[in-house]
């Protein structure tokens, strides 16, 4: 495959879309979710205000998602449909969604994280079969991970602050560290009203154009 001097930034390394924080909170049994809005494309700044925090089951659960946008929306439409098979049950919805993302093939090939929570339960979820819960309350994904993580255990070990205030402090911190980090936070907390209108609407047809090629594909070789 040929490649073009405009496919890499100036340091060498391949252009691709990335730069995201998303930063959940669990403490007194409140849950928090809060993500910046920053887009960028190798070297450029491409979008400000991504909202990369929505909320599922008219605002029971929020979810979070990091790493490429059409991806991630796929596979929060897989977990939508997980949370409607077991009537809302986080930790079975994201065990039922990690073994569908690590065994179909199609799905192996999503560049994504999620972060998804209630007010019981904060999960990290990957496509190599990881369900991880921490130890502390805190989670996070994407580029800022480190700042995001490190202010949020300081802020829970040395305050009295709730999950929210921590969540907007920390991602606030993040954003003056890390420069794929920017300061237009989306917040949200598991079991209030959201503050934008409704939950995230997703698209219905979850697999890809090709996948459908691919099963008629094999039914005409087994024919």
């Amino acid at each position: 495959m040929t490649q073009h001097l405009n496919d890499f930034d100036r340091f060498g390394h391949p252009v691709r879309a990335h730069g995201t924080t998303v930063l959940g909170i669990k403490r007194n049994g409140k849950v928090a979710m809060a993500g910046d809005g920053q887009v960028t494309l190798g070297d450029m700044v491409v979008k400000h205000g991504t909202r990369k925090v929505r909320t599922m089951q008219d605002g029971a659960i929020v979810v979070g998602f990091a790493g490429a946008v059409a991806d991630a929306l796929t596979l929060l439409s897989k977990f939508e449909a997980q949370l409607k098979a077991w009537d809302g049950n986080l930790r079975k919805a994201a065990v039922e969604l990690t073994k569908e993302w690590r065994t179909e093939r199609y799905l192996r090939r999503l560049d994504a994280q999620l972060l998804v929570g209630d007010g019981d339960a904060l999960l990290m979820l990957s496509g190599e079969g990881d369900v991880i819960e921490p130890d502390d309350g805190v989670a996070a994904i994407g580029s800022g991970t480190p700042y995001a993580t490190a202010a949020a255990r300081a802020l829970m070990l040395h305050t009295e602050l709730d999950a929210r205030a921590i969540c907007q402090a920390a991602m606030e911190i993040t954003a003056d560290l890390c420069i794929f980090t920017n300061n237009r936070i989306t917040l949200a907390v598991a079991g209030e009203k959201p503050h934008h209108n409704g939950d995230l609407p997703l698209p219905e047809n979850t697999a890809p154009a090709d996948a459908g090629d691919e099963e008629a594909d094999a039914d005409e070789e087994r024919s």
